[in-house]
């Protein structure tokens, strides 16, 4: 493995400057849960082979995040188990710590005396956060790696685009450079320390929220991922421009919830899709969705320090949604009558079980859903700060808790008020970070029914 790989080294930037350790690389995974086509891990193993010491991977497990259940958790959980299976046939350990990266990460790396952190990007808040706590802790050198799209985040633009009108020219223009096949890595020459294995089902007890158990209709981890990949190239894909919007049929690519835990690269997905035998115009539908819309959502994020706030969305739009603010609503229902499906609209009564039941949303309906809900509340009259958060809390809570990537993080679920609301508001920003057509997603669930920082319309 080349340690200027160009293709490993121009996906990377330096959060910090530190001291080696005399221990091994430390690779933190968070956002790309994968053993495959992970351009962090590479660079990881570049760097400790360069070295000539070992490779460690570690997870950071909050298990009393807010509003994740355990839905979210089996997932997540059952696809670490797997990675960490994985890695140990490349003589690579998988270490799980339990708490806030903040508090549980600089102790752990003092006490192997890491030579170099390593991190994937995630452009939210928490992410963020936990990022600089942990550099603030520690001494050692510490680099990030986006290998969540397929060109870095910081490198197709420096600002916030305004459309993806202003995002796919430059996007276009720099994806010959990025977009291939990625290699494999190497069974490492150092032996790990022993590791304990992820217990699921004893990690899974310690988890408080249980109203939304795991789903059986869909399989976790990067294997079940590649098939699921295989099986929407020749399956779904063909028809994908036609079909992705009719709920009665598989139309879309059913892929979401493995992007969106990283067991499957978007990279990858791209790569095989351009080389597939599918015809042109559902090839370029699909790619508009899984390259431009999706890593658009991250250039918004990583550019709007107010993304989950209604003081992000462009002041026109925050006007329009003020003109409707004291709207009247015909129909007003409780949290518990919105859970459950009691509303006088038999639709969105149907998606609601379907969100219960299965944890997902059919993308189109989806739309309907969230939009439907802010006829369904209360008329908006300005309540005070603390009960605003309160009645948005609790929105969420009824409403997205079934969802099953809610244990990832619940700021997404703010940060797709842009897209859920384009159609009665204009709004631009129409996709979210995994939409690959299929939405099972929490962040897409209750977040238009939000539509101002002050006022719950559900």
């Amino acid at each position: 493995m080349d340690r200027k790989d160009p293709a490993l080294v121009r996906r990377r930037r330096v959060v910090a400057i530190g001291r080696p350790g005399k221990g091994p690389v430390v690779y933190w995974m968070s956002r790309d849960q994968r053993v495959r086509d992970n351009w962090a891990l590479l660079f990881a193993q570049q760097e400790a082979l360069a070295r000539d010491t070992g490779l460690v991977v570690v997870f950071c497990l909050v298990t009393d995040y807010p509003g994740a259940e355990q839905r979210s958790y089996h997932f997540l959980l059952t696809g670490l188990a797997e990675v960490q299976r994985y890695l140990a046939e490349l003589n690579i350990g998988l270490v799980l710590l339990t708490g806030e990266p903040g508090e549980t990460l600089p102790p752990w790396l003092e006490s192997i005396d890491a030579h170099l952190l390593v991190s994937d990007f995630d452009p939210l808040r928490v992410k963020r956060q936990w990022q600089q706590q942990v550099m603030n802790a520690i001494t050692m050198g510490y680099s990030e790696v986006d290998t969540h799209n397929v060109i870095p985040a910081w490198t197709v633009s420096p600002k916030k685009e305004y459309s993806a009108a202003t995002f796919r020219p430059t996007y276009r223009r720099l994806l010959g450079d990025y977009l291939g096949d990625i290699p494999a890595p190497l069974v490492h020459p150092q032996a790990p320390p022993a590791v304990a294995p992820i217990d699921v089902a004893r990690l899974l007890a310690r988890i408080g929220n249980r109203r939304a158990q795991p789903v059986s209709w869909l399989q976790p981890g990067e294997t079940a991922a590649h098939r699921a990949m295989a099986a929407a190239l020749q399956d779904r894909l063909p028809f994908y421009a036609a079909r992705r919007n009719n709920p009665l049929v598989s139309g879309q690519s059913g892929l979401s919830p493995y992007l969106h835990f990283g067991h499957l690269s978007a990279q990858r997905l791209a790569w095989e899709v351009t080389r597939a035998p599918l015809p042109e115009q559902d090839r370029s539908a699909f790619l508009e969705e899984v390259l431009i819309r999706r890593e658009l959502s991250d250039n918004f994020c990583l550019y709007e320090p107010n993304y989950d706030h209604f003081s992000g969305f462009p002041p026109w739009a925050r006007r329009t949604l003020d003109e409707h603010r004291t709207d009247h609503r015909q129909h007003l229902y409780s949290l518990a009558d919105l859970e459950d499906g009691r509303t006088h609209e038999r639709l969105w009564n149907a998606c609601q079980r379907d969100l219960v039941d299965n944890g997902k949303l059919h993308g189109y309906l989806r739309m309907y859903w969230a939009k439907s809900g802010r006829r369904q509340g209360h008329p908006c009259r300005p309540p005070t700060p603390p009960d605003m958060r309160f009645r948005i809390r609790r929105f969420i809570e009824y409403t997205g808790v079934f969802a099953l990537y809610q244990a990832k993080t619940l700021t997404l679920i703010d940060q797709n008020r842009l897209s859920e609301t384009r159609g009665s508001c204009g709004l631009h920003h129409c996709s979210t970070m995994d939409h690959a057509g299929c939405s099972l997603s929490a962040r897409r669930v209750p977040s238009s029914a939000l539509p101002s920082s002050d006022c719950v319309r559900a």
